[in-house]
């Protein structure tokens, strides 16, 4: 009887036994599998990098780059947490001309065209929207724009909140593109360069936008686009914001209250551009990226910043606007900033040769 027991317990044993290891087992298979799943994104730039033509020089450095820096065997590997990459967005990532500025054309329908605001602009908001509007026409770009757009455009929206100066401008991206075919406002992204920030993405870089027009106005133009870069990391030119309810008190002073919202403040901070964007990329990332992109002078200090004196090995590419077929270039403006490639140590990006697209095959130039 008694080893009729033992015999029953040892099974019982045996069966716990084998039931144990099978769920271990069944663990490590959906461990394995989840890993491998997870290891199956696609980082390679040569699937990414589709609207880029085969024979790009600047495509071809930027792969050996990030697969350079990538690889944990190579002397040049980058810690994730290190792989720091901003771009500029005028001209970098979204159309610069047509005929100028996003912000400016903004300024100019806000103040000279907006049947609700036209009646409300300050006098100071006139005379700098008509200065945007000689801009566009003549491509003339009056002494000291940039900071007194800055200011009226700041003053032109005060008081609004931040989602409804978002849906200002969502509107304003529904209006059609006065030199393409097939393209609203809110449809000027570069597709090449689009897939730039997936490919980064794709292989664990952070990415920033550092533009010079007002950081709502940009994150507005990404709110919708499915690009893959947040709120948090778009910046760009300063307004102040306040409280609704707080009027003319201190901030010190006052408490954010239930019925309050955030609403912008009118008053102009700073220009995020040339050495400014430096210092707002030393403030607000408090590291040095390991990439730049940009396109004018206005980025030339945020390039050199990136590639001089760098622990790390950093590269910097801009884009020349030679592709005057497809996009409102200027062979001049192009020529010059090859030029500026070639002396500072910079990868120029040709959108004429570089691109087999740059805004899709559904947009002409009329």
């Amino acid at each position: 009887m008694n080893n009729k027991i033992e015999n029953q317990n040892r099974s019982v044993f045996i069966t716990h036994r084998i039931i144990s290891v099978m769920l271990i087992m069944t663990l490590i298979v959906s461990v394995v599998s989840f890993t491998g799943c997870s290891s199956d994104k696609e980082t390679s730039g040569a699937k990414i990098l589709t609207y880029w033509n085969d024979d790009s020089t600047a495509k071809k450095n930027l792969i050996n780059y990030v697969e350079t820096v990538t690889n944990e065997k190579s002397d040049k590997f980058i810690p994730v947490k290190d792989r720091i990459a901003v771009f500029d967005f005028d001209g970098t990532l979204f159309c610069e001309t047509d005929p100028v500025y996003f912000d400016h054309m903004l300024l100019i329908h806000r103040v000279l065209e907006d049947p609700d605001y036209v009646n409300q602009a300050s006098d100071y908001e006139k005379e700098v929207a008509a200065k945007s509007k000689h801009y566009a026409e003549t491509g003339e770009f009056a002494e000291g724009l940039d900071v007194e757009h800055g200011k009226a455009l700041a003053s032109a929206f005060k008081g609004m909140t931040i989602d409804e100066f978002n849906a200002y401008i969502q509107k304003f991206k529904q209006t059609a593109m006065p030199s393409y075919e097939g393209m609203n406002r809110g449809g000027g992204f570069y597709k090449p360069m689009i897939q730039v920030i997936d490919y980064l993405n794709a292989n664990d870089f952070t990415v920033y936008v550092v533009s010079g027009s007002d950081r709502y106005l940009v994150r507005g133009i990404f709110d919708g686009s499915n690009i893959n870069v947040t709120n948090n990391h778009i910046i760009g030119s300063d307004v102040t914001t306040l409280a609704s309810g707080q009027g003319d008190k201190d901030p010190l002073s006052y408490m954010f209250t239930p019925e309050d919202s955030v609403i912008l403040g009118g008053d102009f901070i700073v220009k995020n551009l040339k050495m400014n964007k430096v210092s707002i990329i030393q403030r607000e990332i408090g590291q040095k990226p390991v990439l730049s992109f940009g396109n004018s002078s206005g980025d030339y200090s945020m390039d050199e910043y990136t590639i001089s004196n760098n622990k790390y090995q950093s590269m910097a590419f801009m884009l020349c606007c030679d592709d005057l077929e497809r996009e409102n270039g200027n062979q001049e403006k192009a020529d010059k900033m090859k030029a500026d490639c070639e002396k500072y140590g910079w990868t120029a990006v040709s959108m004429k040769n570089d691109w087999t697209t740059i805004y899709g095959d559904g947009v002409k130039k009329k």
